[in-house]
């Protein structure tokens, strides 16, 4: 995962056909579990996946309707394809992704 800006996560979101932004909190346990989780999904589908501190970029809560971290958002061409709140599993998170066939296939 890469640390991201609210200023990253805004380039980014215009520049790639797709981006996978985990928004979370530093001292948020289930953010530090999902982000684990979030690690081998980033692997196996060898994507990228911005985070962003909401901490220091709140603004982004507004923007994008974040309701709570962690959150998972999935930008297709600058819009919203996927809003995750639910880190069940890796297998979960897995399949959830490749249900918008936006990525490389393996």
């Amino acid at each position: 995962m890469i640390e991201w800006t609210g200023e990253d996560v805004e380039s980014n979101i215009q520049e790639e056909e797709a981006t996978v932004l985990y928004v979370q909190t530093p001292m948020c346990g289930t953010c530090q579990l999902a982000k684990r989780m979030l690690t081998v999904v980033e692997a196996a589908l060898e994507l990228t996946v911005g985070t962003v501190n909401l901490n220091y970029a709140p603004y982004l809560a507004e923007r994008y309707e974040i309701e709570s971290v962690p959150c998972l958002l999935v930008f297709k061409r600058g819009i919203v394809a996927k809003r995750m709140y639910a880190f069940q599993s890796v297998d979960f998170i897995y399949n959830e992704l490749q249900k918008l066939d936006i990525f490389p296939k393996k």
